[in-house]
C-alpha cells in the first residue's frame, strides 16, 4: 500500500499513518490482479458516518476503471454496515477524481481553504458527500 501510495500521490501518506488505519475503526480493502496490489481504499465509520479516508490505484493501473470499481465497492460496503452518508476530501486539481465522485452521485458539500500542500504553496480541499439509500 505505501508503494502505491508514494507513486499515485504527491504527497503520500506515511507507512506509519497506513498502519495505523489497520485498526478497529477502520476498514481497509484492495484489488488484486495476479496476487498484485492494484489499489485500495480506507474507510472509517463511526455509528451512521462512513468517511472514505484514501482510496489509492496504481499509476500503471489507472484508466482501466479500478477506481470506479474500488468506489462503488465502497459504498456498497458502507450501505450494508448501516452508513447513512459517506464523506470525503479531495484535492480541488483532482479533477480526474472529483468527476468519478460527481458521477457516482457525490455532491460538493464545503471547502477547506489552502489545506493540501503543493509543490506551488497550497490548495483547497473540496468536501464532498453521498446520501445513501437502503432497499
Amino acid at each position: 500500500m505505501a508503494l502505491i501510495e508514494s507513486e499515485a500521490h504527491s504527497h503520500p501518506m506515511s507507512e506509519g499513518a497506513l498502519l495505523d488505519c489497520f485498526g478497529p475503526l477502520y476498514r481497509c480493502s484492495g484489488l488484486y490482479r495476479d496476487d498484485v496490489l492494484l489499489g485500495f481504499t480506507i474507510v472509517q465509520q463511526i455509528v451512521d458516518e462512513a468517511t472514505l479516508f484514501d482510496i489509492c490505484v496504481l499509476p500503471s493501473a489507472q484508466g482501466e476503471g479500478l477506481g470506479k470499481l474500488l468506489l462503488q465497492q465502497v459504498i456498497a460496503d458502507a450501505c450494508s454496515h448501516g452508513a447513512q452518508v459517506l464523506m470525503l476530501e479531495v484535492r480541488a486539481s483532482n479533477m480526474a477524481a472529483i468527476s468519478l465522485y460527481q458521477r457516482l452521485g457525490f455532491t460538493e458539500i464545503g471547502r477547506r481553504k489552502a489545506y493540501y500542500p503543493t509543490a506551488e504553496g497550497r490548495e483547497d480541499a473540496v468536501l464532498m458527500d453521498l446520501r445513501l439509500e437502503h432497499g
